[in-house]
């Protein structure tokens, strides 16, 4: 004898409960998607730095932490006082500046020039100023008329020809443009060298600048400053145009006020004996 076939009822799903089940979902996980576009959003875009190794301004010591009253100054400013965080990547100076034009990075520490201006923005006030000196050596068989130097004019007057680094933009507006025979080298330690072996006659540098290459290159003794302050370099932070964080350059200007105000630079540049 056949037992009867027994069939259970079958429940259909219409379209409308499914998409009624999956906006219920949506509607339950929209909190946690608004708070990630929110975090994602509310997330600083890092500021990447070019820089080259130029102490005491920018450095990275043996076990790859980073140095300088630049680098401590930028670092206190932007990323804890204004909240954005920093990458620093070293590079040779020329190539720094060609990185921020291309867009590799986005911002460095220079003075701003006609060329750069072209590629970036600054904002209005310097953070720092570097009186620059006239070096040269020892035994300079003109050391006389080196000595009695006062302004630019005088060098050019005097035939005199001048070493500097690569890309040093303050020289070719100011010394080059002039003029004046100039000799350069991609290494910044090597305008020392050239200087002590006469292929030119004069450096002009900073003196916290030089100190540290001419002890480092043992030629302290070989090289003299005269003590003539030629000129002064003024310093910027100058962020690539197409960047995302060039709205922070006028907090910038108020923050590095605040930090004179308050003592905050003062105690840094005391922290290198400047």
């Amino acid at each position: 004898m056949h037992r009867p076939l027994i069939t259970m009822p079958t429940k259909r799903i219409s379209i409308g409960t499914v998409s009624l089940v999956c906006i219920g979902w949506i509607i339950a996980l929209m909190p946690f998607l608004s708070a990630s576009a929110v975090a994602q959003e509310s997330s600083p875009v890092p500021l990447r730095f070019a820089y080259s190794e130029f102490p005491p301004f920018h450095w990275k010591n043996n076990d790859q932490s980073m140095a300088g009253f630049f680098y401590d100054i930028i670092t206190e400013a932007v990323e804890n006082r204004i909240g954005i965080p920093l990458v620093w990547t070293a590079y040779p100076w020329t190539r720094c500046q060609e990185n921020v034009k291309s867009g590799l990075d986005d911002a460095i520490l220079t003075v701003p020039t006609e060329d750069r201006a072209r590629y970036s923005v600054t904002h209005k006030k310097p953070f720092y100023v570097k009186e620059l000196h006239i070096f040269t050596a020892v035994d300079h068989p003109r050391l006389a008329d080196i000595m009695s130097i006062r302004t630019i004019g005088d060098i050019k007057r005097l035939g005199l020809s001048v070493v500097t680094y690569s890309g040093n933009g303050w020289h070719k507006s100011m010394i080059e443009s002039e003029g004046i025979k100039t000799y350069e080298t991609p290494y910044l330690q090597n305008v020392w060298l050239m200087l002590v072996k006469k292929r030119a006659d004069l450096v002009i540098e900073w003196p916290p600048g030089a100190t540290p290459d001419l002890l480092r290159l043992e030629l302290d003794t070989a090289v003299i400053d005269t003590g003539t302050v030629l000129s002064s370099m003024r310093f910027h932070l100058l962020i690539r145009k197409d960047s995302g964080n060039t709205a922070i350059l006028d907090r910038f200007d108020e923050t590095i006020a605040a930090m004179q105000r308050d003592g905050t630079i003062n105690a840094i540049l005391r922290r290198y004996t400047l």
